[in-house]
This record gives structure tokens, C-alpha cells and sequence, in this order.
């Protein structure tokens, strides 16, 4: 695995925010672990460089971001702009969902998901 991924220094970081998921990822968790969807692994709170993505697929190169508040201000907007432009640059898509469409279009948020799959 290339070395900027699940770096040892943020491990902590990556199994406190795994122990207190938020509950719109816990939801999302429930339909994206044991290769539920598509057969793809997905892992959560998994560290690339010096971000924690909330979920990430190794196979498809792909992040998913679940966005509270915080992140609908100018300075979220640009800490998220950075972030996703240096995922980017290593070839990591980045797909982002409002923390509050988990309850009303999960299922929406999983075909969209899907539809960033390379074909099996």
C-alpha cells in the first residue's frame, strides 16, 4: 500500500473517531461494511496523509464524506477544498453527502455510490 495511508501517528485519532461515529455514519456503516454494497470493501475512518476520511474504498480509490455544520461555513468550505484537491492529487475520489439526506435518501446516497464504481 502506497505509504501515506493509516500513517502510525494518526491511529488514535483513527480509533477514537471509530469508537464515536456520528449516527448518520453508523447508518451509512450498516450498508457499506462486509462488502454489502457491490461486493466492495469499504473501511471507516481510515487516514490518508494527514486527513481522516470518514469512509474509504481501496478498490475504487474512492473517499466518501459525511458533512455536518461545520462544514457548510467559508472556513469548513476551504479546509474541505484543500482536503479534497490533495486527495486528488493521489488519485482519490472524493464524494460528499449532507449528514441529514442519510434519513431521508439512503438509498439514493448508495446508488450514487455505486455509480462511482469502476465495472467489475
Amino acid at each position: 500500500m502506497d505509504n501515506y495511508h493509516n500513517l502510525p501517528q494518526k491511529k488514535d485519532d483513527r480509533r477514537t473517531l471509530r469508537s464515536a461515529l456520528t449516527p448518520a455514519e453508523a447508518t451509512l456503516w450498516k450498508s457499506l461494511k462486509g462488502g454489502q454494497l457491490a461486493g466492495r470493501k469499504f473501511r471507516r475512518q481510515h487516514s490518508v496523509g494527514s486527513y481522516v476520511l470518514d469512509f474509504y474504498c481501496p478498490e475504487e480509490r474512492l473517499a466518501i464524506e459525511l458533512d455536518g455544520a461545520g462544514h457548510y461555513t467559508a472556513a469548513g468550505n476551504a479546509h474541505d477544498t484543500v482536503r479534497t484537491d490533495y486527495l486528488n492529487t493521489l488519485g482519490i475520489q472524493v464524494i460528499r453527502f449532507e449528514n441529514k439526506l442519510i434519513w431521508s435518501a439512503l438509498e439514493s446516497i448508495l446508488q450514487t455510490i455505486k455509480s462511482k464504481f469502476h465495472a467489475a
